[in-house]
């Protein structure tokens, strides 16, 4: 970028998982409900901002926890967030651990996924809508903003959290648990932890040119682990109220970092690969 040129303007969309959608750390906050061409999103967008960098909340399940993994409209969703104007998404997500290391109430910053889904939809090129025509083959090696995801790491550090810097998720259908034979051959896979949300999100951000990076909070050991309690909602979700004050300072402080940050060249990069991409896909 020139010297002369206008920094990028940012805006920060945040899906809020399970237990980790809270409007509170939103100032002046407002309500906007929208319709995309793919339906409705889960819920209203709140609007507002976090130290002067505007942001946008989506409680990824509906405010009310009503929507199951499979039935979130994740195409409405990342739509919704990138038609606001967001730049980035930053989502919180709940995750069992597959490995010893991590413990329940540590943070991932996750860099890579195993996609084990089977009903959803995973881009917006499906040939049913007029904004979308084409084909988008997305390369996905890198799934992750490398750049937002070392802001959190870095940040992570800083706050003192117990904090891993990479790790590979396994994103399953849901909605239920894993049998302890699925756990063990997901650990042999390579993944790292397990959630049912992580696919199509990344994915779809990745199609609308959007930097997005995921902090998952491990509530539990899923059912691989001899003499620990096996996963359940109700142990998730008390791990999560203990804990969900870290994701949400995480949010507080990484935000106004990002805002601060330039990136022009960042996301002029991957708009000019999604283009080519579609330029190649056109019939």
């Amino acid at each position: 970028m020139s010297s002369g040129a206008t920094p990028a303007a940012v805006k920060i969309g945040i899906i809020g998982g399970t237990g980790l959608d809270d409007p509170e750390i939103l100032e002046g906050r407002t309500e906007k409900y929208v319709d995309t061409p793919f339906g409705k999103p889960s819920d209203a967008l709140v609007l507002g901002k976090i130290k002067n960098v505007d942001c946008v909340l989506l409680a990824r399940h509906g405010r009310q926890h009503t929507i199951m993994p499979s039935k979130v409209n994740y195409q409405a969703n990342i739509w919704a967030l990138k038609e606001e104007g967001c730049t980035h998404v930053i989502v919180t997500t709940a995750c069992g651990s597959l490995k010893e290391e991590i413990q329940p109430g540590d943070i991932i910053i996750i860099d890579q996924f195993i996609d084990r889904t089977t009903r959803r939809l995973q881009t917006f090129y499906d040939g049913n809508h007029s904004c979308a025509r084409g084909v988008c083959h997305i390369p996905m090696a890198e799934p992750f903003c490398p750049k937002t995801r070392e802001v959190l790491i870095e940040t992570a550090k800083k706050l003192g959290l117990r904090c891993h810097s990479k790790g590979t998720v396994i994103t399953i259908e849901g909605p239920r648990f894993s049998s302890r034979a699925e756990s063990i051959m997901f650990q042999t896979w390579g993944a790292d932890v397990i959630n049912m949300t992580t696919v199509p999100e990344v994915v779809l951000a990745k199609e609308a040119g959007i930097c997005y990076a995921s902090i998952a909070m491990a509530t539990d050991y899923d059912c691989w682990k001899e003499h620990e309690e096996a996963v359940s909602v109700d142990r998730v979700l008390k791990t999560l109220k203990e804990n969900a004050n870290k994701a949400k300072s995480l949010l507080l402080t990484t935000i106004p970092q990002i805002g601060s940050m330039e990136w022009s060249e960042t996301l002029h990069n991957m708009k000019v690969s999604i283009l080519s991409i579609y330029k190649q896909t056109l019939p």
